[in-house]
């Protein structure tokens, strides 16, 4: 089959279509022909640099398609369901690829309202928003939530999830996008290019930073004492818990996992219409590294997806 690989670290250049071996399902697995696998921040981090294995992996986790082949002792899926997921994560899972083999219950079935672009798109930043609006923060009516990076793949699935729970949101965003974030449900949008956004922002109770870096010390001077940071670019963000602490307030790094259950919720969200997966841009199989550079422009609305005929 084919599939995206690299040799080494480097930028997108070093992406490359290969030939592979077909992988076949083990006890558990199911083997999935795909249709799109959509692209994130995690893997233009572990193109660049491995990761946290820090060695080249087959890259990509999101996932939509139909199921091909089931392993030993699946009873959730028959060929030709079509499903969507994120399999692995944090282990590789090699979703750019024509052929994917997944752990059956890493996977839901895809919402027939949905096409597979659209299924393709949610998981990631979907079940990275959940887990830190909800599972995480618990964030719920009447809080004051700041969404970084609010455009993005997680934050303008952020601002949703957290606008559906009855909090007021406030969003980070490039002032070309600001109609955009308003229209996702967010009370304020605030142009981080042209002021500290620590200025306007005050008072939140919960902060999601999928930006990193200095970002992280000037959000924990938005949260009200008792307050809580979801940080999410790197393991580096955990270095924030003690300064947090020191505030009276929290701060934690997340690392998002497999969920079937959100999964499932989301997508049900999503085919119901009460929550919008924003397309930036299709692009065939052979043009991943044309994704990965659209991706790191940080100019894009939404996600950009790769699609395998």
């Amino acid at each position: 089959m084919r599939a995206v690989g690299q040799d080494g670290f480097g930028g997108p250049e070093v992406l490359e279509i290969v030939e592979v071996e077909r992988p076949v399902p083990g006890p558990a697995e199911v083997l999935v022909r795909v249709r799109a696998a959509a692209v994130n921040p995690t893997d233009l981090w572990h193109r660049a640099t491995g990761g946290l294995l820090g060695e080249p992996v087959r890259l990509g986790w999101d996932v939509s398609g139909v199921v091909e082949e089931v392993g030993p002792g699946v009873t959730l899926f028959d060929p030709g369901d079509e499903v969507f997921g994120m399999p692995r994560l944090p282990a590789p899972a090699g979703a750019y690829a024509e052929y994917l083999v997944a752990p059956a219950r890493d996977l839901a079935r895809k919402p027939t309202a949905l096409t597979h672009v659209q299924a393709a798109a949610l998981p990631v930043a979907g079940l990275t928003a959940w887990q830190a609006l909800v599972d995480t923060a618990d964030v719920r009516a009447g809080q004051r939530v700041l969404v970084h990076a609010a455009a993005g793949g997680v934050g303008h699935l952020a601002v949703q999830i957290a606008a559906l729970r009855g909090a007021h949101v406030t969003g980070t965003a490039r002032a070309a996008k600001h109609a955009f974030v308003r229209g996702l449900g967010a009370a304020e949008v605030i142009d981080h290019t042209a002021a500290d956004f620590a200025g306007p922002a005050r008072d939140m109770d919960v902060v999601l930073d999928a930006v990193g870096g200095e970002y992280g010390p000037r959000s924990l001077r938005t949260l009200r004492p008792g307050g809580r940071l979801v940080a999410l670019a790197s393991p580096a963000e955990a270095a924030l818990a003690p300064v947090a602490r020191a505030q009276g307030k929290r701060a934690d790094f997340m690392i998002v996992q497999p969920d079937r259950a959100a999964l499932r919720e989301l997508g049900d969200l999503a085919a119901a219409g009460r929550l919008h997966v924003e397309i930036a841009a299709e692009l065939p199989l052979a043009e991943a590294a044309a994704a990965h550079r659209l991706v790191e422009s940080g100019r894009t609305v939404g996600k950009v997806v790769l699609t395998v005929p």
